[in-house]
């Protein structure tokens, strides 16, 4: 049993995949994905296929975190439907094989790309790619969630009031300085929420185009990874959640579109994507969507302060990099205090 995140007791998991995992043989080579994952990813390859381990982080976690098992659920539940997964195998919540749960998923290969300005690629290419990213997250959006079995993903009643009671305690539990924009924001979108239009869908969650693998010749989408905040809510957070990042600096470290010329680049504004979308889900527009963008900017500041705090009381695993990123939660308020104001 292994409790380290890096490495997995490879003997513990071949074991287990061959009692449980039909048409598995080893020999089983073992390697991590680098990145961001707060789940602990790794490719097995063994002769035949490959396949893709996510676990939980052993040690002792917040209640919620880590939730593997609603992310192996979320795409069991999508198999065949117009949104890709990866198609799941094996489910184990038995903390006793490698010391914390995990599942194993097809490796799908293909294409990611880090921003959504996609410099490697040709305008076409960029137009392709970013229509196929609206298409997904329209179908994501109008699945059936009674009839693949996810009504009772995520709890009932109005989302945004959720969230925002939600992600102000947090903040106010981790704040480190008086923010007046934040406080203001905080505010408005208590006061300014719009009437509850009955919209319930699955929900992503972190809906962005690092989080998609595209087929190596064209521009379909293979598979939507990272489930690990999807829950049942509202369409738009996750519509918001996208023009939120494209608002952002351009370049590997904004992730962003500011600046940027898309039109030359072969890429929709913000209004384009937004009416394509609508267009697919058969709305004729989105009122207020300012409170929607506001509120995404608002649950980054959120996050992104709970990384200032973890790193000023010491808990940070890369403190340099949380100090730097938490200096933008006064740019993140202010940014989502003036999509508000506009609407």
């Amino acid at each position: 049993m292994s409790a380290d995140t890096q490495t997995l007791d490879e003997a513990a998991v071949a074991g287990y995949l061959q009692e449980h995992l039909p048409g598995f043989a080893g020999p089983m080579a073992v390697t991590k994905f680098q990145g961001g994952q707060s789940n602990p990813t790794f490719m097995l390859e063994t002769p035949t296929k490959n396949y893709v381990l996510r676990r939980k982080p052993p040690g002792v976690l917040l209640k919620s975190a880590h939730a593997v098992d609603r992310e192996f659920r979320v795409q069991k539940a999508l198999e065949g439907s117009e949104v890709p997964v990866s198609k799941m195998h094996v489910l184990c919540e038995d903390d006793n094989i490698i010391g914390s749960m995990f599942y194993v998923m097809d490796h799908v290969p293909g294409r990611n790309f880090n921003e959504p300005a996609m410099p490697e690629l040709t305008p076409a290419e960029r137009g392709g790619i970013t229509d196929e990213m609206n298409r997904v997250l329209a179908a994501l959006h109008q699945v059936d969630i009674g009839a693949v079995g996810l009504d009772d993903y995520g709890p009932a009643g109005n989302y945004f009031e959720r969230q925002v009671g939600r992600w102000t305690k947090q903040y106010k539990a981790s704040e480190t300085q008086s923010i007046p924009a934040m406080d203001e924001l905080m505010n408005l979108l208590v006061e300014a929420r719009p009437a509850d239009d009955g919209q319930r869908t699955l929900v992503h969650g972190d809906y962005r185009i690092d989080n998609m693998i595209f087929d190596a010749t064209s521009t379909d989408c293979r598979a939507v990874l990272d489930w690990e905040l999807s829950t049942i809510g509202h369409p738009f957070a996750d519509l918001a959640a996208v023009i939120m990042q494209w608002q952002l600096p351009s370049g590997t470290e904004g992730r962003g579109m500011g600046g940027l010329d898309r039109a030359a680049l072969g890429l929709p504004s913000d209004e384009e994507f937004i009416a394509a979308y609508c267009k697919r889900r058969g709305l004729k527009g989105i009122d207020n969507f300012g409170y929607y963008l506001g509120f995404c900017f608002f649950r980054m500041a959120g996050i992104i302060q709970g990384v200032l705090k973890r790193a000023l009381d010491g808990n940070a695993s890369n403190p340099e990099r949380a100090m730097k990123v938490g200096a933008f939660v006064p740019v993140f308020a202010q940014h989502g205090l003036e999509a508000l104001k506009r609407g």
